[in-house]
């Protein structure tokens, strides 16, 4: 039968915007109805994945979660001495393994100020990208444009040995070679612990996909919130107020406080084979989600509130029985002057 391992964990935070809706305000949920403070699962796996904590308790590193891996495909073949049409057509192809190529702006649509300005749009990204000065900024307004088609329109879950296998393909190129008619790059397995736990999703390739072995619930607070406004001002140093008294600046950021209850189901059967088998790597990679997942809060608004803490209480389970989470316990909000107390 499945083994599973259940995480309930109640953790509280100060004044805080951990994660915000597209109004940049603290993400809520109704629950028992009344209003909540919320955590998406998306922030919270963020969070605790590409923490220094996670990423130095397991062995295998972590894969890439991207769309832009055709870019460096790219850059690696021009700095190999690949014509541009060749390493255009090669990091297109290999990028396209991950999941459906960008397609170039039609230029033809475009007024000439309007190309003018695409172009130095363009050449500022490459800037950025182009780190061992390989010219590629230099390049026409074409060529530049023609690169969009090495970009994914999805973010894809790339696993170190699809990366190497991709630059093993690239090598081919860089030698004189064709690539092959199918590319071999994806793998059904994993030696990446993000990737196994998390699982993985390709449109045009279901095959290949990784199912998720931990499932991580929207985190909510057990006692009822009310937003607040933090109403700011900053104040222009070298202004000696001779003239102008007022502040530089004006703002206001919505903030809130509360116990949140977090849920974790880990199918340790599941990890263990998307892990190719690797019952040590397994453990490590629960260990280390157990330990972020107590000590790591998403980053939003933390230079301005400083809202980090610890989990206060976590309840570990283990076994085959049919998981649930416990969320229902908290329908009726915990009020009083201990709350924690209440909902352990």
């Amino acid at each position: 039968m499945t083994q599973f391992i259940q995480l309930h964990l109640l953790t509280a935070y100060p004044p805080s915007n951990l994660n915000r809706d597209d109004l940049g305000r603290p993400k809520t949920a109704i629950v028992g109805g009344t209003t909540r403070l919320r955590i998406s699962s998306q922030s919270l796996k963020r969070a605790w994945r590409t923490s220094e904590l996670f990423q130095e308790k397991v062995a295998n590193g972590l894969g890439d979660r991207t769309k832009l891996f055709g870019r460096d495909i790219f850059l690696y073949l021009i700095k190999g001495g690949v014509s541009f049409n060749s390493a255009l057509d090669c990091a297109k192809r290999i990028s396209g393994v991950f999941g459906k190529n960008e397609s170039p702006i039609d230029l033809k649509k475009k007024k000439e100020a309007e190309k003018e300005k695409l172009h130095l749009k363009l050449q500022q990204k490459w800037r950025f990208w182009d780190k061992e000065a390989l010219g590629i900024p230099e390049y026409s307004l074409k060529q530049l444009n023609d690169l969009l088609a090495i970009e994914i329109s999805q973010l894809a879950f790339i696993g170190s040995e699809e990366k190497a296998n991709s630059y093993k393909l690239a090598d081919l190129v860089i030698e004189g070679n064709e690539l092959p008619k199918s590319l071999d790059v994806l793998r059904k397995t994993t030696k990446n612990t993000d990737i196994a736990m998390f699982g993985r999703m390709l449109a045009d390739m279901p095959g290949k996909n990784i199912e998720a072995a931990v499932q991580v619930a929207h985190a909510i607070t057990v006692n009822p919130i009310k937003i607040e406004d933090d109403y700011f001002t900053a104040v222009d140093d070298l202004n000696t107020h001779e003239e102008d008294a007022g502040a530089a600046h004006i703002g206001d950021a919505g903030f809130a406080s509360g116990i949140f209850y977090e849920y974790i189901c880990i199918n340790r059967d599941q990890l263990v084979k998307n892990l190719q088998g690797d019952e040590n790597l397994a453990n490590q990679a629960i260990a280390a989600l157990t330990e972020a997942a107590a000590k790591i809060a998403p980053t939003g608004k933390q230079n301005s509130f400083a809202s980090r803490a610890y989990t206060s209480y976590l309840m570990a389970e283990k076994g085959t029985q049919q998981p649930r989470s416990l969320s229902v316990a908290f329908l009726k909000a915990m009020r009083g002057d201990d709350p924690l107390k209440q909902a352990i």
